[in-house]
């Protein structure tokens, strides 16, 4: 966040889907890649994004007591698969939303999810509550 007089906050924009440029051929493969690099360097220049990366397709899902289990995904072709990321920098939601809608994948089916970054960990937040002070210096 930032500390000065002007109000901003920080998103992701997430980018959903992994197969929305199936059909496409490969002129208009280019048309939109050459477009979503035109618009990321776009928004790095006006200070309105502070990063962003693809994401591989495959990775590993650690759950269980422990993480004992460790599973390959997420599944590599998947609407849901989350395909890369936007870190923003904005005036408000609306702004976040506004960029997300410029995104060139939407036309071909690509869906874009806009978070907001929190200050504090929801579940933090809670032991705080059951605990004030107990957990004032943790970071996550």
């Amino acid at each position: 966040m930032s500390t000065s007089s002007e109000t901003t906050a920080d998103y992701l924009l997430l980018f959903r889907g992994n197969i929305w440029d199936r059909g496409l051929s490969p002129a208009q493969i280019q048309k939109v890649v050459a477009d979503w690099m035109a618009w990321f360097e776009r928004l790095k220049t006006e200070g309105k994004c502070l990063g962003g990366h693809p994401l591989e397709e495959e990775g590993k899902v650690v759950s269980g007591k422990q993480g004992r289990m460790v599973a390959d995904g997420p599944f590599a072709e998947s609407k849901e698969a989350i395909g890369g990321y936007f870190y923003l920098h904005v005036a408000d939601e609306n702004e976040a939303i506004e960029i997300a809608r410029q995104c060139p994948g939407l036309e071909y089916g690509a869906v874009v999810e806009v978070r907001s970054v929190a200050d504090v960990c929801s579940i933090k937040q809670r032991a705080m509550e059951y605990s004030p002070g107990q957990l004032a210096g943790a970071t996550a």
